[in-house]
């Protein structure tokens, strides 16, 4: 029997707050890209800014802060070097997906096989 005095492990996780990150960015084909980051994951990255011209980086990023200002009213980046045009953070793992009838479906902390 183990004594501790504190929050349990799952006490721990579940107060995280703000655990995933959702990056979204329109690729050159006009395909959207959804990257999704846990913070608990030691594998998981995400770069912020591609390589480019310093002056065109996106330079407001804060953990917990949510951005949905990549684009402009005419849908062109604002920030050239910025990958993700918006992106937010959430406590809960959402698993995206196109269902049969083509309706884009958000789960919430349940797993979603997407196959090959």
């Amino acid at each position: 029997m183990a004594n501790y005095i504190g929050q349990d492990a799952e006490g721990f996780f579940n107060g995280m707050g703000e655990r995933y990150f959702y990056g979204l960015r329109k690729q050159d084909d006009g395909s959207i890209y959804l990257a999704v980051v846990d913070q608990m994951n030691p594998n998981d990255q995400i770069t912020i800014n591609v390589p480019g011209e310093v002056a065109e980086n996106y330079d407001g990023f804060d953990f917990g802060q949510d951005f949905f200002e990549g684009r402009d009213v005419n849908h062109e980046k604002v920030f050239a070097n910025l990958k993700y045009e918006q992106y937010r953070w959430d406590y809960q793992k959402i698993n995206y997906y196109i269902n049969d009838d083509g309706i884009l479906v958000a789960r919430l902390n349940q797993p979603y096989d997407y196959g090959a």
